[in-house]
């Protein structure tokens, strides 16, 4: 495959899996097409064309050129300088890396990570939240994480690769929709009724098995197993990073009893104990990894090499099947 096919397979299972459903991703677009034709033409030579077609600000093809072949990839949740040696370090040594694949995003994907936010306004008006509301409640968060964002260095391992000339791409938010369907759909099938269910239901996945082993698995942090799931909603696994803490209000009062979540902060833990909803955190890294091999299984079917590292618990259905 070549890397412009890798990245447009990308962003179609993205667009397939997102939460917002097909004409949810059109009328984003949409609006995306809008701003740009009503831009002044001295800034619409600073606009990411790409955004255009790629509803995903985080999702990257950062360095390489397009048209390379690619017969294997180094795939990692956290793809840093180290990591870029490593992939040069293993075609040193005769395991040829053709693209460096990290889900955390880099570069120019990094720095407009709060333009992806905006999904979660969808998560939460399909869980009853009004989108008045839902919008409302985020707003704050969303410009928080874009003013923590800028004293970042964005392109630090960006540079690494293209020193040692090395295609390097990021892809998260297509990941992260996978991740969300396939639990969101193991819930309706599960059907859970106790919180102790929940993590069975997530015990049963062979990533979070293996966490589980690795003492980094399924665990309640609001709330007890014993508890009533009562509505359970899929929140944290998409929509950039962590949302406003304020949702949790918003969420009790829409008859949601639990949350699952891939991670979350203390203050947002507290807000939920505060509304008595349950939250079961599935586990950042290993949740991570589920999104990723949905879509890296993709490309093991068209006979790339998958080679993991940096936190990638690997699991091929390919093989299962």
């Amino acid at each position: 495959m070549e890397i412009k096919e890798i990245y447009e397979l990308v962003i179609k299972k993205g667009m397939e899996a997102d939460p917002r459903g097909e004409n949810g991703v059109k009328k984003a677009l949409t609006r995306v097409k809008k701003e740009y034709e009503e831009m002044p033409a001295n800034k619409k030579k600073y606009f990411d064309r790409e955004s255009l077609t790629n509803p995903y600000s985080d999702t990257r093809v950062l360095f390489g050129d397009l048209s390379t072949s690619v017969n294997s990839i180094l795939a990692g949740v956290d793809m840093d300088v180290g990591e870029v040696l490593l992939a040069d370090r293993l075609s040193e040594k005769g395991e040829k890396i053709d693209l460096i694949w990290g889900h955390h995003p880099h570069g120019s994907a990094l720095a407009s990570l709060d333009e992806v936010m905006d999904l979660q306004v969808d998560l939460l008006a399909a869980e009853g939240v009004p989108i008045n509301v839902a919008e409302g409640v985020l707003k704050s968060r969303i410009g928080e994480v874009r003013r923590k964002l800028g004293p970042i260095n964005h392109f630090q391992s960006v540079d690494a690769a293209r020193l040692l000339n090395i295609p390097f791409m990021s892809v998260h938010t297509p990941t992260d929709n996978l991740a969300h369907c396939f639990i969101t759909q193991q819930v309706e099938k599960t059907k859970p009724e106790t919180v102790g269910e929940v993590i069975e239901m997530l015990l049963a996945v062979p990533e979070y098995q293996q966490a589980a082993k690795f003492k980094a698995g399924p665990m309640v942090i609001a709330g007890s197993e014993k508890n009533r799931a009562g509505k359970i909603a899929v929140l944290g696994f998409t929509g950039g990073t962590e949302g406003a803490k304020e949702i949790y209000e918003k969420l009790s009062q829409a008859g949601v009893g639990t949350s699952i979540d891939m991670h979350l902060g203390e203050e947002h833990r507290k807000e939920a104990e505060k509304f008595h909803i349950n939250v079961v955190v599935a586990g950042h890294m290993v949740s991570d990894s589920l999104g990723m091999n949905l879509l890296l299984d993709e490309l093991e079917k068209k006979g790339v090499k998958i080679i993991s590292c940096s936190g990638l618990i690997r699991v091929s259905r390919n093989s299962r099947q």
